[in-house]
């Protein structure tokens, strides 16, 4: 485990600004965290956290800070004092920054209809969209990603050869019945919202980029990065959007802010 400096929030925040630490775990998604606090121009603490080389496991001082021991894990500690504020799940930590710090910026977008504050079904279809998106993104969408990682290790497990045969079309059982079936069933989806983005914007929940977006990416990079899983062919404006995220500054520099501490980064599953 090792703290790296403190990074610089532009403009400069002011003296009740929280102290916001997020614990990186090497080779996890925490890259989008750090695009969030970067998009917010929040400044944070970094303590990084390496996997075991064998078991390729977390290592069991994560656990200290939260029971469950992934990441990514942030805490907050509140300029009033008290307790720190830790949240572990994506979801969870987009929702929480977003909703304390994103007044005045487009990262959720406007939650009311006018005239229709605090009414059922008032709300604004790009803020139905945004909330929605942020519990899909990792309660629907990776835990695919999670399967056919599972169906690719089964298929290049160790075992003897007179063995693989059977492991093989027990991976590409999963892959064919389950997985890709419903990575065209979601796929399809993603496609389908973006050609219908409110106001036609180019983003899933409009014209600006949202934290819906900053949590999908890594799934839908990852994806894209998994030759033939995301063809161009058949889900043109998906790849497009996949591309337009990859070319956003502050994604850019969330990269380079892993690679400053990791040596590395790769969204690849």
């Amino acid at each position: 485990m090792a703290d790296e400096p403190t990074a610089p929030a532009s403009p400069a925040q002011p003296s009740d600004t929280p102290q916001i630490t997020l614990y990186w775990l090497e080779q996890s998604r925490s890259q989008r965290i750090l695009w969030l606090l970067t998009e917010l121009s929040l400044p944070y603490k970094l303590t990084v956290f390496h996997r075991d080389p064998k078991t390729h496991f977390a290592p069991p001082e994560l656990k200290a800070i939260h029971p469950l021991g992934k990441s990514p894990v942030i805490a907050i500690k509140p300029p009033s004092g008290g307790p720190d504020v830790v949240l572990a799940e994506s979801g969870l930590i987009t929702e929480y920054l977003t909703e304390h710090f994103g007044a005045g910026t487009t990262l959720a977008p406007q939650h009311w209809q006018e005239g229709k504050e605090g009414q059922v079904g008032g709300e604004t279809e790009a803020w139905m969209r945004y909330k929605y998106l942020l519990h899909y993104c990792e309660g629907s969408l990776m835990p695919l990603l999670n399967v056919l990682l599972v169906a690719m290790s089964i298929k290049s497990a160790p075992v003897p050869f007179f063995i693989r045969p059977i492991t093989t079309r027990v991976a590409q059982g999963i892959r064919t019945n389950y997985l890709d079936p419903n990575f065209a069933t979601t796929f399809s989806f993603l496609e389908e919202q973006l050609k219908t983005s409110p106001g036609g914007g180019k983003y899933l929940c409009g014209s600006h980029l949202t934290a819906a977006d900053i949590l999908i990416s890594f799934p839908l990079i990852a994806a894209k990065g998994r030759g033939g899983l995301l063809p161009a062919s058949e889900y043109p404006a998906l790849r497009a959007y996949v591309d337009m995220l990859e070319e956003e500054e502050g994604y850019k520099k969330s990269i380079a802010k892993v690679e400053e501490v990791d040596g590395k980064f790769s969204a690849m599953i």
